[in-house]
């Protein structure tokens, strides 16, 4: 079973090309993470808001990561992080493409 955790807070950015060129190494660095199968980045720089939706191979490296992502959030001022683990439910997920596998 494939886990999806949704991660979202305020920042006041950057966004667009200059979160590109600010993120990349911190975005390589996901990748290496226990359990991380992807990773889709958000943004809305009218909200100013950013986060992420990311697959995982178990809860358990969800959690992990979370935890451990909302306290280097926090240790770049970040104050409120909202960050919520959902089981896929994997049929369904196939029947409309998503990229589960």
């Amino acid at each position: 079973m494939a886990y999806i955790l949704q991660v979202d807070f305020k920042m006041d950015g950057p966004f667009g090309n200059d979160m590109v060129e600010q993120f990349t190494e911190l975005a390589k660095s996901i990748n290496d993470e226990e359990g991380v199968i992807w990773k889709i980045w958000t943004e809305d720089s009218e909200a100013k808001e950013a986060g992420g939706i990311y697959l995982f191979e178990s809860k358990e490296s969800a959690q992990k990561y979370l935890t451990m992502h909302t306290a280097r959030l926090k240790g770049f001022g970040i104050e409120t992080v909202n960050g919520k683990i959902f089981e896929v439910n994997e049929g369904l997920t196939q029947i409309n493409h998503g990229p589960i596998k």
